[in-house]
């Protein structure tokens, strides 16, 4: 295969391309190689993948065009060539946990998520790059708008094959800011679900935090898939799964909005700022009300209450932590990296009554936060406090985007803020179990945006 130039990353939603397939003009093996053309041109340079399996791909997209051409496809994503983040178990590749701990290892199944995009039809190209057990020790995947610079992590991978169009769908996880802060960092769309909303079998990410979601092409796929592998694998034991409609729900105009500064305000770029401020401007102007802490009580009070959401969160996560570190390091503690062995030793000079605390202040805090839902539809902020820092030996910052990991609740992240040229996400928070009406809200901004 000629591989492209490489030029701007640029994103390649399916569903549109899925209008042409019944007739013949387009197929969904077509479709996938126009994703791998992609992603030969851009592989060696940002180095999105851990693991590919282009041979079982290009099986599955066959299969898929048969059932298009037959009117039968199995779901809206039948044939979506789909990377799934190397935390979460694939029956026919390696899961090595970002760590060479895991080097080779095979679960020989497929994890919740997994099993239920491939019952959907979706074509699983390969395992995407994480960090270390999908925590801070970054790996070696560039942002394809700057290879100087992190593509954000943990779910670093999946964000950056997903903005030069290897993929339309990475499927990743967040704890703390691991699928909103680097799609904002590569310019994609971050899915965020209200914790619990999508079944985690078979991933090694069990903190109680944690989350699946999609980075993706566009915001109606980042809702398909989403809503495909609810539907056939529901939520984590004890969860209701995601709530709401088979297709991407219709935009709808917001009554009000909230906009939250978080610990971030103070470390935002200026050019961050300033972007955010112009949006509001924007929206004030579509007739949408908005309340910021300088001029509504209540505002102000969620502001301090999700002051110090990232110090609250990394402690019930080291509590969290102490199982499984205690037995990585006793099967071999010199692959693991330091960060992760400074947890271990954390965890263990922490007690249950000490998690017990943060987990009460937690619930506190998130029983605060959705009094918000009688009088505002969503609040918005920043994903990021700027554009994705130079250098990989971070991640990046997840400031802006802890609080609605600790808060439960679901979130978004929208490329359409730029600081100097480079990607900056518009963040979008609202209310447990209500992930649905947050979709409806961002499809409105999305709109007033492009305006």
């Amino acid at each position: 295969m000629n591989a492209p130039e490489i030029t701007t990353p640029t994103l390649r939603p399916y569903l549109p391309a899925t209008a042409d397939f019944a007739s013949g003009k387009d197929s969904p093996r077509a479709f996938l190689e126009r994703c791998l053309a992609a992603l030969d041109a851009w592989e060696p340079t940002i180095g999105a993948f851990v693991t590919l399996n282009l041979a079982a791909a290009r099986i599955a997209a066959d299969e898929s065009t048969k059932r298009w051409r037959s009117g039968k496809p199995l779901s809206a994503i039948d044939g979506m060539p789909i990377g799934v983040k190397d935390i979460i178990e694939t029956i026919d590749m390696p899961t090595q946990n970002g760590s060479s701990l895991f080097a080779g290892f095979r679960s020989e199944r497929d994890g919740a998520s997994v099993a239920a995009l491939r019952e959907a039809g979706a074509v699983i190209v390969g395992k995407t790059v994480t960090t270390e057990f999908a925590a801070t020790e970054p790996r070696d995947t560039r942002n394809p708008w700057d290879t100087a610079r992190t593509p954000g992590g943990s779910s670093s991978g999946s964000a950056a094959a997903v903005a030069v169009g290897a993929i339309s769908v990475g499927l990743g996880t967040q704890v703390l800011g691991s699928i909103l802060r680097p799609a904002s960092f590569c310019g994609c769309f971050g899915f965020k679900p209200t914790v619990g909303a999508i079944n985690r079998g078979g991933s090694y990410d069990g903190l109680s935090q944690s989350v699946h979601g999609p980075l993706a092409a566009s915001l109606p796929e980042a809702w398909q898939v989403a809503c495909e592998i609810a539907q056939r694998a529901g939520g984590d034991p004890g969860f209701p799964g995601l709530y709401g409609p088979a297709t991407p729900p219709a935009a709808e105009t917001p009554r009000r909005l909230a906009v939250l500064e978080t610990d971030g305000w103070a470390v935002a770029t200026t050019a961050a700022r300033q972007a955010l401020e112009a949006t509001v401007a924007k929206l004030k102007a579509a007739g949408i009300a908005i309340a910021t802490r300088h001029d509504h009580k209540q505002v102000d009070a969620i502001e301090t209450a999700i002051q110090g959401a990232r110090e609250l969160s990394i402690a019930i996560n080291t509590w969290e932590s102490r199982w499984p570190i205690n037995t990585y390091r006793a099967r071999d503690a010199g692959k693991l990296s330091k960060s992760m062995l400074d947890r271990g030793i954390q965890a263990e000079a922490m007690t249950l009554d000490d998690y017990r605390r943060h987990i009460a202040d937690r619930d506190r805090r998130r029983a605060a936060y959705h009094e918000l839902a009688t009088e505002f539809d969503a609040c918005i902020t920043l994903s990021a406090p700027g554009a994705a820092p130079v250098g990989l030996g971070s991640t990046g910052n997840p400031i802006f985007v802890v609080p609605g990991s600790m808060l439960g609740v679901p979130t978004l992240s929208l490329p359409v803020l730029n600081d100097s040229g480079l990607p900056l996400g518009l963040q979008l928070l609202g209310f447990a179990h209500r992930d649905a009406a947050l979709f409806a809200t961002a499809g409105s901004v999305l709109e007033i945006m492009k305006g």
